[in-house]
């Protein structure tokens, strides 16, 4: 049997690779308040830079509620929605996102590895943030993910995009290094300074 060096068609990370600027995914995942209250957060990100385009927060989750959110996302909608097959994305969600022209991709009933960049930031932000501070109610986990988000953008490196962060910053290589704290002082942006 002769073996071809190379596939006849393009290999899956190809394709996704080729892809990735029109996925999108979102999802919800909870953050408990010290008052033992159960917040909903939704977020939606974007699989080229992994870039999280939108987010919010509420106590009360509905598919309205979720639909308005799609729609507050996105200046131009991506082709594909990656999401779970989660009870609240309901009928006025699959509306909104069909009046928008966006095509839905369910992943398999308990298979979180099928959204797998949209599993991981929400892993990074209980790690990184959530698990490090005390959240009181809705407008202080909204200050506290924003604060994080920002850090998330500018400064978080990725290796999937060759050690840069999803807002891409140049290269320095003179200068003294300086430590700047961002989201309270829990994380830091390494900077050269020239003196």
């Amino acid at each position: 049997m002769v073996r071809h060096p190379k596939p006849p068609s393009q290999t899956w990370r190809t394709l996704l690779k080729n892809h990735s600027k029109q996925l999108v995914s979102v999802d919800f995942f909870t953050a408990p308040t010290a008052f033992f209250q159960v917040l909903f957060v939704f977020i939606v990100i974007q699989h080229d830079r992994r870039r999280l385009v939108h987010f919010n927060v509420t106590a009360h989750p509905t598919a309205e509620w979720t639909a308005r959110q799609i729609v507050e996302a996105f200046c131009s909608a991506p082709k594909y929605l990656l999401r779970d097959r989660d009870k609240i994305y309901g009928e006025a969600f699959r509306e909104q996102v069909a009046v928008m022209n966006i095509k839905e991709v369910l992943g398999a009933p308990r298979s979180p590895w099928q959204r797998a960049y949209v599993e991981r930031v929400i892993g990074s932000i209980r790690r990184e943030c959530l698990d490090h501070v005390i959240v009181l109610d809705e407008e202080g986990l909204r200050h506290v993910l924003t604060s994080y988000f920002s850090y998330y953008h500018r400064s978080r490196l990725h290796l999937c995009l060759d050690k840069d962060s999803p807002d891409s910053r140049p290269v320095q290589s003179v200068g003294k290094i300086v430590a700047i704290p961002e989201v309270g002082g829990l994380h830091h942006r390494y900077e050269r300074r020239v003196a």
